[in-house]
């Protein structure tokens, strides 16, 4: 796909690096001059998968996290990817979560599919976890 702009960085796989997640992505849409609640929107989605991927992929033992920004014209793209998720169908089930000891809500995925239009998710075992999200901004 050729986007207009696009953007991707790598961070370690940290609980702190999360919140870090949410500015790139903030910073990278700013440019396209989005609502108040399209980027609460697109942050709190980015949150989400960030998360996963630090707490339930690399349960915070490190590894890297990537994360990726495009847009065309008004439609914005996301990707987050990490380490496998062994179970896809059991991860999207809303309220499950792999860990229940550390008060896990297990709303992730719903959560990204509340606040994104298109949210698709690639997994393979020792390959590792893709999911991509897509939201088109309202016209400027």
């Amino acid at each position: 796909m050729q986007y207009e702009n696009e953007a991707r960085v790598f961070f370690t796989a940290k609980s702190e690096n999360e919140g870090f997640a949410r500015l790139f992505a903030a910073g990278f849409l700013t440019q396209l001059d989005p609502t108040i609640s399209e980027m609460t929107d697109v942050k709190t989605a980015v949150s989400e998968a960030v998360t996963n991927a630090i707490i339930h992929g690399y349960e915070e033992k490190g590894g890297l996290v990537e994360l990726f920004c495009g847009y065309i014209g008004r439609k914005i793209y996301i990707e987050i990817a990490g380490k496998g998720i062994e179970n896809i169908e059991r991860a999207r089930e809303p309220l499950y979560t792999s860990k229940p000891e550390m008060e896990r809500s297990g709303m992730g995925f719903t959560i990204m599919e509340t606040f994104m239009e298109k949210v698709r998710i690639e997994s393979r075992i020792g390959v590792g976890t893709r999911i991509f999200m897509e939201k088109t901004l309202a016209k400027e």
